[in-house]
């Protein structure tokens, strides 16, 4: 290995570094919050590790009345919207990658990159006038505002690199375009759906906005809940830590054990749909 190689190596993992380190640090420390007792918390200089753990903080959070009501709430709306999301999205990714329909790729992409809060109000006017506001509808149907063109443009990119001899193939033998489709596109695709269904997941999941504008008191979603422990009156730094610890993990969780899969599935589609 060259001098050169060794050098860009090291400034390779330097910026990375530098980049993560950030992210790294607030995980660690909120990780710390959470397993301090209020007097470490507000203790200067600060303490990163106490002598004694304040498991108490997650006990407390698990064991408030509506954080089983909030999370199973969290999971009704990330399931459906994903579920809806997949059963829309790829199709639609599959026909606008056969079809070449690039005005509609980028229809797609401007619809994933336009902020949210530009959706929000229309649709808070519709969903009143229906009178579904505090129920789980509308967090599910504004979810995939989000989550149909993450599916969809990640589709796009990994259909576009899929073989069409195969597709071919399979016409000749007589297949209907619904039949390559279900039997042969698919199967092929399974790293990309694996990176769509992960994606829609994560920003479905750690969504706050929508949540916080749409849901009832019996509607809240975990991100929601934990904003509402905040209080001007008393701040307790444990308990929120734990709460949002606990609502970041099973996100991260997926994360690490699918780390691969989004690797794969990224690299695959970024050859010409990225």
């Amino acid at each position: 290995m060259s001098p050169r190689q060794v050098l860009g190596k090291i400034g390779l993992w330097c910026a990375v570094f530098i980049v993560v380190s950030p992210a790294i640090l607030f995980f660690l420390w909120m990780a710390s919050l959470s397993i301090k007792f209020e007097i470490d918390n507000a203790a200067y200089p600060p303490v990163f590790l106490p002598e004694h753990f304040a498991w108490k903080n997650y006990a407390d959070v698990l064991a408030s009345n509506r954080f089983v009501t909030y999370f199973i709430n969290s999971l009704l709306v990330t399931g459906t919207a994903t579920l809806l999301a997949m059963l829309v999205g790829v199709p639609a990714g599959y026909g606008i990658a056969r079809m070449s329909a690039h005005k509609s790729a980028v229809v797609i992409l401007i619809a994933r990159i336009t902020p949210g809060l530009s959706y929000l109000v229309p649709l808070f006017l519709l969903f009143q006038w229906l009178g579904l506001l505090g129920t789980l509808w509308p967090q599910i149907i504004i979810h995939l505002v989000v989550t149909v063109p993450i599916v969809i443009w990640i589709m796009i990119g990994y259909f576009e690199t899929t073989p069409l001899e195969l597709e071919e193939a399979a016409f000749i033998d007589g297949a209907t375009r619904w039949q390559v489709f279900w039997h042969v596109a698919l199967p092929i695709a399974r790293p990309g759906l694996a990176v769509a269904f992960i994606l829609a997941v994560i920003f479905s999941w750690n969504n706050f906005v929508f949540g916080i504008v749409l849901a009832g008191r019996e509607t809240r979603t975990l991100p929601v809940a934990v904003y509402n422990m905040i209080s001007f009156d008393q701040l307790s730094w444990g308990p929120l830590a734990a709460a949002a610890l606990i609502v970041t993990l099973p996100v991260l969780l997926l994360t690490v054990f699918a780390q691969r899969q989004i690797v794969a599935g990224l690299t695959a589609g970024a050859v010409k749909g990225g």
